[in-house]
């Protein structure tokens, strides 16, 4: 029997997943919260084998409640729940702990199946999520691999353009005139095959570059 914890601080899902869980046979859902705080409460009274955690929640948030059931003895397997796709998610709940990341628009026979491959010891990803954060992984790399072809001097008006500076800030900045600026971010626009300087900022952006200060 696999014993589920099920964190939302909607009452409403926490019932729809009850209903889905229990009518597996091997699941058990043992328990509900409703926030972080009561998350990590009920891990330790109830000891559960997974926790279904949502991450937004008001008080204490799901990622910090994740970070805090991590550091208890024999933790469960906990799995990100939510409603919000975005890979800041995906990989902030996995970097605090959770093995795995579900939206809650995954199927019933998918959300079954892949808590029994968390319990099991496994990874998890909702196909949705895993196809949103390998299609940012590979946009990261594209950028990244188009940001390597700069020279270092291309790279530092890009940043500055990141920082939303204007030719003139730039060229105070870099002791540069205003037209040596103006034919760098010209030449950055052709290398990066960007049309304008705010897609060649969001390019540079998911390449990992940080604002100037």
């Amino acid at each position: 029997m696999i014993r589920v914890l099920v964190v939302d601080d909607e009452r409403m899902v926490c019932a729809h997943l009850r209903i889905i869980l229990s009518a597996t046979p091997e699941l058990e859902v043992v328990g509900e919260a409703y926030d972080g705080a009561d998350a990590v409460e009920s891990t330790v009274r109830l000891r559960p084998d997974v926790v279904l955690m949502d991450l937004r929640m008001p008080g204490v948030d799901g990622l910090t409640a994740i970070e805090r059931i991590v550091t208890l003895p024999q933790p469960p397997r906990i799995v990100a729940l939510t409603t919000f796709d975005l890979d800041e998610y995906v990989l902030r709940a996995l970097r605090a702990g959770a093995v795995g990341f579900l939206l809650k628009c995954t199927s019933p026979d998918d959300l079954v199946d892949l808590v029994r491959v968390a319990a099991a010891g496994h990874t998890v990803l909702s196909p949705a999520a895993a196809q949103r954060l390998l299609n940012g992984t590979a946009d990261h790399l594209r950028a990244r691999n188009l940001i390597d072809a700069l020279t270092d001097r291309e790279e530092q008006v890009l940043t500055s353009l990141i920082a939303g500076r204007s030719n003139q800030q730039i060229a105070h900045r870099l002791h540069l005139s205003e037209a040596t600026v103006k034919g760098y971010v010209s030449r950055l626009l052709v290398k990066l095959g960007c049309d304008n300087r705010t897609e060649a900022a969001l390019l540079g952006h998911r390449a990992g570059l940080r604002p100037a200060d």
